[in-house]
């Protein structure tokens, strides 16, 4: 670990509140946060390249949604077993394994697409890539709180957000260029971007702790699950923002708005993919530099609204400003539920479990992004993509609605920082970031 959390802890403590970079006063999360962003920054580009190269070439919103359902497969399957070796084996050789196969994975795609073979090779390569992507995954999540101290990781959460979704601005827009000159371009930068997080990943000495060894069985592959139900907080955040992604996310279909509806081309497209981080990234400098949210699960609240009623704006939107203006929102309100489920979780989890809580999370939150990919695919195949959009954003508003009914545990969340000194996960793991 670095010399700034081992000998300076009551520095941290003491600017904690009133210093928005905290996080960034700690070496190791510097070098973590730099090689994230870039490689995020190549994956976006590609991203973009396999959304607009598969529309192109099969007119088909079919084939858009395909794309979600064929990288939500390997996450359903093996996120669990992900999450197991997360809390068995070297978190940072197992991220690093993970990114070196996607990244061998990216150059197949460029190997594809140079020689136009089918369509349907691609969506092989893309399933090898989920299944790359999914076993890494649990440990890269477990990788963060290891790096700073219990007390400076909201602010390290919100940071990791924001510099995700700056990768999420500068990657689509990046795209939409890179995609005039070359789309080949797009799947070698990928594996580059891929290569050097791997490599900067194995430069980093995170804070150890003791985990029991414990036999692989039924019953530890599943302890994740169990601590997520019993916690009854950690599986309503993870419930609601399944179900508002599942039923309000547009973002697969965004190619048919921008070609179809806005007409704007290869470049409207990669603006329009770009302004929910661009939304995103300002509202993570935002709620870095202000005081934390007093009532955390509220804000949740309003947030999955707000964004479930910026989805119903863009699908009926017919001006390419107002459609970036909802997508600006529909960005700037998921970053605050992502910062609050992303911190509840790791905060209320202990070390020796993070790796299979973290797969539970990615069973219920990466998967119903690319399933939602997939569910919108096919509401728009039945209905269109304007109405497919509008459902899904009235869903999500209902969603909400039931949330609040049901779970009024949620609505007594206050204070983020507070967190893990009111309802930490266990003693052990509280003596251990003092």
């Amino acid at each position: 670990m670095s010399g700034a959390i081992n000998h300076q802890p009551s520095t941290i403590n003491h600017s904690l509140k009133h210093d928005p970079y905290s996080a960034f006063r700690i070496a190791g999360f510097r070098r973590y946060i730099f090689a994230w962003v870039t490689s995020q920054i190549a994956m976006q580009i590609q991203s973009v390249a396999i959304a607009w190269e598969i529309y192109e070439r099969t007119d088909s919103a079919r084939a858009l949604g395909f794309t979600g359902g064929i990288q939500a497969l390997p996450v359903i399957l093996l996120a669990l077993p992900a999450g197991q070796m997360a809390d068995m084996f070297d978190r940072r050789k197992l991220v690093c394994i993970s990114r070196l196969l996607a990244a061998i994975c990216s150059l197949g795609l460029a190997a594809l697409s140079y020689y136009e073979a089918p369509v349907n090779w691609m969506y092989g390569l893309l399933l090898l890539a989920s299944i790359c992507g999914t076993i890494g995954r649990p440990a890269q999540a477990s990788l963060l709180p290891q790096l700073v101290p219990a007390e400076v990781f909201p602010n390290a959460a919100t940071w990791s957000s924001s510099t995700w979704q700056f990768a999420g601005v500068i990657g689509p827009a990046l795209g939409g260029l890179v995609l005039i000159y070359s789309i080949q371009v797009a799947y070698v930068l990928a594996a580059v971007g891929s290569t050097f997080f791997a490599i900067s990943v194995l430069t980093l000495n995170p804070k150890r702790s003791e985990r029991k060894k414990e036999p692989v069985t039924i019953s530890t592959l599943l302890a994740g699950c169990r601590f997520v139900w019993n916690k009854k907080v950690l599986f309503t955040i993870i419930s609601l923002d399944l179900f508002a992604v599942l039923l309000g996310g547009a973002t697969y279909l965004l190619p048919i708005f921008a070609k179809d509806i806005l007409h704007v081309g290869e470049t409207g497209f990669g603006i329009l993919r770009a302004a929910p981080a661009v939304g995103a990234f300002a509202m993570a400098i935002g709620i870095a530099h202000l005081p934390p949210f007093r009532k955390a699960g509220v804000a949740m609240l309003w947030a999955v609204a707000g964004f479930g009623l910026a989805t119903i704006v863009f699908g009926v939107s017919q001006s390419f400003t107002l459609s970036l203006v909802m997508l600006f929102l529909t960005g700037a309100l998921d970053n605050i539920s992502v910062v609050v489920r992303h911190t509840l979780i790791q905060l209320l989890t202990p070390d020796a479990m993070r790796g299979r809580v973290s797969a539970v999370n990615s069973v219920f939150i990466s998967s119903s992004n690319q399933i939602g990919g997939f569910e919108s695919g096919e509401t728009a195949e039945w209905w269109g993509p304007v109405t497919a959009v509008v459902v899904g954003g009235v869903g999500t508003i209902v969603v909400v609605i039931a949330t609040a009914v049901l779970s009024p545990k949620l609505l007594k969340i206050g204070s983020l920082e507070d967190v893990h000194k009111a309802e930490g996960p266990a003693e052990e793991e509280r003596e251990e970031h003092v």
